[in-house]
């Protein structure tokens, strides 16, 4: 790996003791530390945040009901004050001793690197799901629930799993019905036909085939035979794809999930790699805001204390030489 001196930092407008990739909550949020932490950080951002279909976040003390966008923007402005830079970009590929080059065609170097990438959702393909998602087709009753509490709900299975959603979601509204779409109900356990019995959520078989909308609102689905069901809201299970191709380009270990091939990483986020870092839903599917915004400060304090470290280090071998 190739060491940087602050000297040479300084004095190299292309040279970052540390390079942040992605400036969502995770990504920004190790960026403020880091600038506070007087260490000189560049923050990459694709501009793609995962939230970005939300009208609101729920859930993060004293954040809650605002808006994602505004979020960004004030998250933004905060490590402004502390002397990070944040460029619109996206990293394409990163080098032997952190050489991170950019789309649009310039190359940064970094001391160590902060990969807060996020994953994107893969919407099941249903005919006018895709146009609703975020506003009345939701994926996290936490996120939303309480929101649209007592409305007519129902649930679109695309694995089996969707029985714990179903389930979830039945705190909000005793109205819930379970879509089985592409899962055959013979893959259903006895115990998870008891729990949906005892939940009061009505179970129904086939294919959905497309959303039925009026008035720019969701008012039922329609099955693959023609009959429709009225529903106010639907909770979906999107397919996580997390963007770990740049660990992967590092040599990262990853672990397979049920949701996707996530870091093998210590509790601050420290990979593999000696000087990477992962956080925020790049570290893996349930990351919500606040839990990000945590494993970016965390990953920015073990960080910053490991290159205080390798310096004194360094300066102590250099006295004794």
């Amino acid at each position: 790996m190739v060491t940087v001196t602050e000297t040479e930092t300084e004095n190299n407008t292309n040279t970052y003791e540390v390079v942040v990739v992605g400036g969502g909550a995770a990504g920004l949020s190790a960026a403020l530390v880091l600038g506070r932490a007087r260490r000189r950080t560049l923050v990459v951002d694709a501009g793609e945040p995962r939230n970005a279909p939300a009208a609101h976040m729920q859930g993060y003390l004293s954040r809650d009901g605002m808006s994602p966008a505004e979020f960004l923007a004030v998250g933004r402005e905060e490590i402004a004050r502390y002397g990070v830079e944040l460029v619109r970009d996206r990293v394409v590929d990163v080098r032997k001793g952190f050489a991170v080059d950019l789309a649009g065609g310039r190359t940064v170097h970094a001391r160590r690197l902060v990969i807060a990438t996020g994953l994107k959702d893969e919407l099941p393909e249903v005919a006018g799901l895709a146009e609703r998602f975020g506003r009345d087709v939701l994926h996290c009753p936490y996120c939303h629930g309480w929101e649209v509490r007592d409305r007519a709900f129902g649930v679109l299975a695309t694995t089996p799993m969707g029985v714990h959603q179903a389930l979830i979601v039945s705190q909000w509204s005793k109205d819930v019905t379970f879509f089985l779409h592409t899962v055959a109900e013979e893959e259903l356990s006895d115990d998870d036909l008891r729990r949906l019995a005892a939940a009061g959520v009505k179970v129904v078989p086939g294919e959905v085939s497309e959303l039925i909308t009026e008035d720019d609102r969701l008012t039922g689905l329609r099955l693959a035979d023609g009959t429709t069901h009225d529903r106010e809201v639907l909770f979906v299970a999107p397919r996580a794809v997390p963007q770990t191709d740049l660990l992967r380009r590092l040599g990262a270990e990853l672990r397979e999930t049920p949701f996707g091939a996530y870091p093998v990483a210590d509790e601050t986020g420290l990979t593999t790699v000696p000087g990477v870092w992962s956080a925020g839903n790049a570290m893996g599917f349930a990351e919500q805001v606040v839990n990000a915004a945590a494993g970016g400060y965390r990953a920015a304090a073990t960080l910053n204390g490991e290159l205080l470290m390798a310096d004194l280090d360094a300066a102590v071998a250099a006295v004794r030489v």
